[in-house]
């Protein structure tokens, strides 16, 4: 869809009544009344001229930051009504260019980092160094989003922009496993926060009913860099080297990131000296601040969080390779040091905590218990198998490095056209639940397809077919997810809402690696020993841990066969895990209730 056509819709958000902003808040459903309001329609005006004083008090409000909000809501509020409609159009160009960035080096960097692992002959640690990037990002959600509503919007955005520069240049010049590990988590961090603050800041610039096209259409450069990002990773990985496709965006990420800060602040410079905003002095002193924000953002329990995920993760995808497997000492250790340590966080959470790491009342709505839910058996299932995919490709339906990312970035393509007609369909009909009725089920048939599909001698085009299905349904997943949820909340508690949708999402993606890890381990060496011919098993270590060594064999050796063969066996195993939790979603969407967007009032000032 042409840009400009997205834009013609921009206006001042409506003011709605007070039943209808009460309903928004409280999670009523369409139709209902919110106990203890009522609607304009029983206030009867003296006069043709006379206006009603609900309507009057309501309009008031609309030109002024919300009182009571925290700073960083307060400072988004006052930039929206400060600012004008070609300011709102470039916000949403630099936010649609920052997506584009990210798609790309998405696409590139997924495609190379097994390259990258094999360099250090460390390709089977792949789920490794995610599920310890994972975890680290899922700990960081909840202080960044305290970050953005104490501090401000425009500063969490910077020190994520930091974060993600300092992962690529890490990466790109490190010359270990260790140093690459290390990067790995600076840039997870990094791209996950930056992700997660643009999407903060389309929520804050965005009424709900509109909120789906807003995100469909800031996530549309995906469909544009699935195939151009698959034929850079070749060329970068063919021509130059792979450390220059982590280098090259270490530059391009700041240069298309500040133009977005230098908005966002020279519009609040605008609200101080129109009065909207008053500057606020704390009267600390540099050691009270550091202890209060380290109060404040619960350092000690997102220390205990990430490493408590951490160590517990851990020992799944590295059993097979201790001395003595699961009774090796360090591997039992791991497990009851990391079990203990969550188990001391949900006890430092609810009783010693000044500012839990997670509020009970964001779980107490069950529209949120549902759509976590729902995310959560989706992003294990998901990366069930995915680690592993552009690898089964090129070595078992032997893909180019390009042409396995096209088939790996179908969800990309076709996300990225759907998510824009799921958009108009739910800004027309107010609606988003029965889209689950029609995902879920296409989702679960497709991921079984998979099991079949998911070996040697078969042609790819089945395997893309499951890969249009899976998108299509995961594509709605992702959608339906982030309106469900900001639906039940109200926008004092919108960066707090996605902070829980993104820790459950990427505490799912470090579950679905451990058990993607745990199977490759336990599966793929030891099919490896099976199947290679006798006279290719003193090199079976090289093969188990270089992907370059695996495609060093000619297609229809026997060695080659055998390394299929393997593959096949153990992705078999990840794609049943990866079936059996999704399945689970049937009962979660029951929990969803379905919100009518159309009538809920969130923000204020000149809005999408």
């Amino acid at each position: 869809m042409a840009v400009f056509s997205r834009f013609r819709a921009f206006r001042r958000s409506a003011v709605n009544n007070e039943a209808q902003h009460v309903a928004s808040s409280t999670g009523t459903d369409a139709g209902e009344k919110a106990p203890g309001t009522t609607t304009n329609d029983a206030i009867t005006p003296t006069s043709p001229n006379d206006v009603p004083m609900v309507e009057v008090e309501q309009q008031d409000k609309d030109l002024v930051p919300t009182e009571d909000a925290q700073r960083g809501v307060k400072q988004v509020e006052a930039v929206a009504l400060t600012w004008s409609k070609p300011y709102l159009i470039a916000v949403f160009a630099l936010m649609w260019s920052l997506y584009f960035v990210n798609a790309f080096q998405s696409s590139i960097l997924s495609n190379l980092v097994p390259f990258a692992t094999s360099e250090f002959e460390a390709h089977s640690l792949l789920t490794t160094i995610y599920i310890v990037s994972n975890s680290m990002t899922a700990a960081v959600y909840i202080p960044l989003a305290k970050m953005l509503d104490i501090w401000g919007r425009a500063e969490g955005f910077a020190i994520m922009v930091g974060f993600a520069t300092l992962g690529m240049i890490l990466m790109a010049a490190g010359n270990g496993i260790t140093t690459f590990c290390v990067a790995q988590v600076f840039y997870s961090i990094g791209f996950g926060g930056l992700t997660y603050s643009v999407d903060v800041i389309t929520a804050d610039v965005s009424q709900l009913k509109n909120r789906a096209l807003a995100y469909a259409f800031t996530s549309s450069p995906y469909m544009i860099t699935a195939f151009a990002g698959a034929n850079a990773s070749e060329d970068f990985y063919y021509n130059y080297s792979w450390r220059w496709g982590f280098g090259c965006f270490s530059i391009i990420l700041p240069v298309v990131a500040l133009p977005l800060f230098i908005i966002l602040k020279m519009h609040l410079k605008k609200a101080e000296s129109r009065g909207l905003l008053v500057r606020e002095s704390s009267g600390r002193t540099l050691p009270q601040n550091v202890w209060h924000y380290s109060r404040e953002f619960d350092v000690l329990g997102v220390f205990l969080f990430a490493a408590g995920l951490t160590i517990f993760l851990l020992p799944f995808t590295l059993a097979d390779s201790a001395p003595n497997g699961w009774n090796s000492g360090y591997i039992i250790a791991m497990i009851v040091v990391g079990f203990f340590t969550l188990v001391v966080f949900g006890l430092y959470e609810t009783f010693l905590a000044r500012v839990p790491f997670l509020s009970i009342n964001l779980l107490a709505n069950r529209t949120v218990i549902g759509v976590c839910l729902l995310d959560l058996c989706y992003q294990i299932s998901y990366y069930c198998w995915a680690s592993y995919f552009t690898s089964f490709l090129q070595v078992v339906n032997n893909l180019t490095l390009a042409e396995a990312g096209y088939v790996s970035n179908t969800f990309d393509v076709v996300s990225g056209i759907l998510i824009l007609i799921v958009g108009f369909v739910i800004r027309k009909t107010g609606y988003y639940k029965w889209l689950l009725y029609i995902a879920v089920p296409l989702y679960v048939f497709a991921q079984g397809l998979m099991i079949y599909f998911r070996r040697p001698n078969q042609n790819v085009g089945y395997i893309v077919m499951c890969q249009i299905f899976i998108s299509i349904g995961g594509s709605i997943f992702i959608m339906v997810q982030q309106l469900a949820i900001l639906a039940a909340s109200d926008h004092q508690h919108v960066a707090a809402i996605l902070a829980l949708l993104y820790v459950v999402g990427t505490v799912g993606d470090a579950i679905g690696n451990a058990i993607c890890g745990a199977i490759w381990t336990n599966t793929f060496p030891q099919a490896l020993a099976r199947y290679l011919p006798t006279d290719a098993m003193d090199n079976i270590d090289a093969i188990y841990g270089d992907l370059e060594t695996q495609l060093s064999y000619p297609v229809g050796d026997p060695t080659r066969i055998a390394i299929q063969k393997a593959y096949a066996y153990a992705q078999e195993r990840m794609l049943i895990a990866g079936t059996a939790v999704i399945a689970l979603a049937f009962f979660w969407i029951l929990l969803i209730r379905n919100i009518n967007v159309k009538t809920a009032h969130q923000v204020k000032g000149t809005v999408f």
